[in-house]
């Protein structure tokens, strides 16, 4: 290599060291050697599904997960029909889904997990899939995906046509998938002799199945999914569904006889709190509904709920202004930054309104169980602030916890003021955050 050869590279890196220094906002400490503490990355934001023009195929309903080797794993509805499963006959609606390796920095190209077949299709369910929700287990390479399929909408549905429950499972992290099962009878069957049953139809709630830290059966983490039903009288009610054996089978959590939210039930989420008992979070105008599950006996998942609660701008709640939607609800543990007192944090994504705009995250401080969720009542008021963080037109909203300890989160929005059809659709966008972006630096993950 010639003298001017080494010159070059030398003022080449030196330029780009600069270059760097200057991006990330370090500074020479002033006083003494102290390094200067280290940062974190900024929030990253990646249209992770695109809709560019009202003419193309709109994407709706998000869903996230982060595999035991850190990898994410984005899902969202591909509706060529334009709505929701079943409203519109023989509709089409695919599955689409990409992968990041780096904690979101890139994404993969857009891939079908499964294509619905529409006026093609050879049997019910293949017509369509859509509303997934997802998991990944945290010992091993299993992937979980559950979703709504068939032709018939939740509100039409019946005991004798409803909508089916589509069961894929990735075994290499979401590199693969299983052809679809349908599920649904092993659950509807278990209403039958049921108080309100024979249920009419049932819908699993979309974005993330939780999986619990503390419960282990055999060689699983237990597993947690929220279902909507409509019972004989056309009711709405939630319960709890759980499975220990990743999937394999679910049963209901409690009585069956005592849903978790009553009749006001709409799409609902679910959380395992610091104490072990069980979290149930429902779409409702205005707010969420919030009840929590006490166990009698955790191995057969025998317990009581509590009496359901509104969590509102009333009480000091979470508030959705003139808007009914969906949105994700997770506990993290955290150190209070103002005393290094180690708690928990709870996270409930919404639209802030008005209407479906503005998605955001709010946070409580779970630091006392019988002053913060002792109950129903006190875990729905007074929450502690709140992040925005779409000041677009924006609705559905799920979480997962990164492998790099930022928050996952992907959210429908209209970011190039593009929708379709008359449900509309989105594009669906990847944010993270480190907790001190969402609490205004109150708050450290531990």
């Amino acid at each position: 290599m010639s003298l001017v050869m080494r010159k070059n590279i030398l003022f080449l890196c030196a330029v780009a060291m600069a270059i760097s220094t200057f991006a990330c906002g370090c500074t020479k400490p002033e006083g003494g050697g102290d390094k200067p503490e280290p940062q974190l990355p900024p929030a990253e934001r990646f249209e992770v599904f695109q809709l560019l023009n009202p003419s193309d195929i709109p994407y709706r309903i998000p869903a996230l997960a982060v595999t035991n080797d850190g990898t994410l794993i984005a899902v969202a509805d591909y509706r060529h029909s334009g709505t929701d499963i079943g409203v519109t006959d023989k509709g089409r609606i695919d599955l689409h889904y990409r992968i990041s390796k780096d904690n979101g920095n890139t994404w993969s190209e857009v891939m079908p997990l499964i294509e619905g077949r529409g006026a093609e299709a050879e049997d019910f369910m293949s017509v369509g899939y859509g509303d997934p929700c997802i998991v990944a287990d945290r010992e091993s390479s299993r992937v979980l995906v559950l979703s709504c399929a068939g032709n018939v909408s939740f509100q039409n549905g019946t005991r004798q046509r409803h909508q089916c429950i589509a069961r894929f499972y990735s075994e290499d992290g979401g590199q693969s998938w299983s052809k679809p099962e349908d599920i649904a009878e092993s659950i509807y069957s278990q209403f039958d002799a049921s108080t309100y049953g024979p249920v009419r139809s049932m819908f699993v709630a979309s974005g993330r199945i939780m999986q619990s830290s503390t419960v282990k059966v055999g060689s699983y983490y237990r597993l947690y999914c929220a279902v909507l039903v409509r019972d004989n009288t056309a009711t709405h009610m939630n319960y709890v569904l759980f499975s220990d054996d990743f999937g394999g089978s679910w049963k209901i959590l409690g009585n069956i006889n005592e849903p978790a939210v009553y009749r006001t039930a709409d799409e609902p989420k679910v959380e395992e709190l610091p104490n072990g008992t069980v979290l149930i979070s429902s779409r409702v105008d205005g707010g969420r509904r919030y009840n929590i599950f006490t166990y009698s006996d955790v191995a057969s998942g025998a317990g009581s709920w509590d009496e359901a609660q509104f969590s509102g701008k009333d009480n000091g709640g979470v508030t959705a202004v003139s808007n009914s939607t969906n949105g994700e609800v997770m506990v993290l543990p955290v150190v209070r930054n103002a005393d290094n007192e180690p708690m928990h944090l709870l996270l409930q994504s919404l639209p802030l309104g008005p209407n479906r705009a503005n998605v955001g995250i709010y946070y409580k401080e779970l630091a006392d169980e019988m002053e913060d969720y002792v109950s129903p009542y006190e875990l729905a008021r007074d929450w502690d602030g709140v992040k925005q963080v779409s000041t677009l037109n924006s609705a559905y909203s799920t979480m997962a916890w990164q492998a790099d300890n930022r928050l996952g989160f992907l959210y429908e929005e209209e970011s190039h003021g593009s929708s379709n059809l008359a449900y509309g659709g989105y594009t669906i966008v990847y944010e993270c955050f480190a907790i001190e972006d969402i609490t205004d630096g109150k708050y450290t993950h531990r």
